[in-house]
């Protein structure tokens, strides 16, 4: 009898999203952050998930002052911002109080537009797929994400 991921992960109450590969080799994903919708980068290497600064409205976010310098995707010492008790739901997978750092993505969006992907409202990073356990089944491109008991 042949092992089968999703089953497995679905009888295990795991939730399925589907992802997009880009044409930069970068997995895609839609989120709602606050309830509204955008569009991020799945992003494991990133320790925090992320949202540009010229979507701090479109978010809903209640933003504040951030000693914390950002680094990554060969830009150092960016400026940040940060904003706490976030929602944020990713298919039927949702969690709340999240933390979010905003920076400028202006150099991500570049490069991905460069390449004809589409521009990003942010990443979804380590901090998230921690939480929710996470699982990449790259082969078939879907994110699994472990819902909190109730």
């Amino acid at each position: 009898m042949k092992n089968d991921l999703k089953e497995f992960l679905l009888n295990k109450g795991y939730t399925k999203t589907k992802l997009r590969l880009t044409q930069t080799n970068h997995f895609e994903i839609k989120a709602s952050i606050n309830g509204v919708k955008g569009l991020f980068i799945l992003d494991t290497g990133a320790s925090s998930s992320c949202i540009g600064f010229e979507d701090a409205t479109l978010f809903k976010l209640k933003v504040k002052a951030s000693d914390v310098k950002a680094a990554g995707a060969g830009a150092t010492n960016m400026l940040t911002r940060i904003s706490k008790k976030n929602t944020i739901k990713i298919g039927k997978w949702e969690t709340e109080k999240v933390t979010l750092i905003l920076f400028d993505l202006v150099h991500v969006n570049t490069a991905l537009t460069t390449h004809n992907a589409q521009a990003v409202n942010g990443i979804i990073g380590a901090d998230i797929l921690n939480k929710a356990k996470a699982i990449i089944d790259y082969d078939k491109k879907y994110l699994y994400l472990k819902p909190k008991k109730a």
